[in-house]
């Protein structure tokens, strides 16, 4: 028998800034703290300049894995390990620290609109001190999902015929970016171990079959456990839907870096202060 999902709590965002001043809107990493697996989730984006041109230099990460999400703009990445990359709209990077990594992600434009997402996903204690490793995946390269009422593009897990990049996850995510039309329905089976959300970047939705407060633009749905989602479009819509499965490990947190104990955390702090981060 299946159980529909419904939406659970409804939160908005906190404006704030991170790295050198971006302005950005905060859901997961403030409010809830943490949803297993993830850990925070960012949008940022403006058409003022001065609201990112900053950029975030370079910074470390250990035990986490960064997604970045280009919906428009130009952003520069360089890391410790070699690496470098332009990222444009449509483009997402797959960033797995493991055991540490420093890197800088600037606007590589000096005028016009960024927009995007960040999402960090935990690692399990068994896999925090992995060799780090990066996905890119091109916006050319991304597999869509088209018909009349909706389009899905795939960057985990499938839909129908489409089927994203990211494959043998520990986690088993699913990370689409859904556009529907204003009256048309979203349905999608979803494991029902997992912990899953919706993020709202536009228009007015209905989720499940139960009266919920009015969802409008920049929402962070926290969904509940079932295997059945129905999302319907009150005007045309655009949201990302996110889910995973939970790793059920402790967690301490020190800024950029994610372990399972505080000492892990100061091991990094140590490890960075000392120039032996990168091992």
């Amino acid at each position: 028998m299946t159980k529909e999902i419904e939406a659970e709590k409804i939160i908005k965002p906190i404006s704030t800034s991170d790295g050198a001043g971006v302005k950005l809107k905060r859901s997961i990493g403030v409010e809830p703290n943490y949803f297993d697996p993830f850990l925070m989730l960012d949008e940022f984006g403006s058409e003022n300049k001065d609201d990112y041109i900053a950029g975030f230099p370079p910074h470390p990460h250990r035990g986490i894995e960064t997604v970045t999400y280009m919906l428009a703009g130009n952003f520069e990445h360089k890391d410790s390990t070699g690496g470098q990359g332009r990222m444009t709209a449509g483009d997402v990077q797959w960033m797995k620290t493991g055991s540490g990594i420093i890197h800088s992600e600037m606007p590589a434009m000096k005028a016009g609109k960024l927009h995007g997402f960040q999402l960090w996903i935990n690692m399990p204690a068994k896999l925090k001190m992995s060799k780090p490793e990066y996905h890119y995946i091109d916006a050319n390269k991304m597999s869509i999902h088209k018909d009349d009422e909706k389009s899905v593009k795939v960057i985990a897990g499938k839909f129908k015929n489409a089927e994203g990049p990211i494959k043998g996850h520990n986690v088993e995510p699913i990370y689409f970016d859904i556009e529907l039309s204003k009256n048309k329905e979203f349905n999608i089976n979803l494991p029902v171990v997992h912990n899953s959300f919706v993020y709202l970047v536009e228009g007015e939705i209905k989720i499940g079959d139960r009266s919920h407060d009015n969802l409008k633009d920049s929402n962070l749905i926290l969904l509940s456990k079932g295997d059945e989602l129905k999302v319907k479009a009150l005007t045309k819509a655009k949201f990302l839907l996110i889910s995973g499965k939970p790793i059920g490990e402790a967690i301490a947190r020190g800024g950029p870096f994610v372990m399972n104990t505080k000492a892990e955390i100061l091991e990094a702090v140590n490890d960075y202060n000392k120039g032996t981060f990168v091992k």
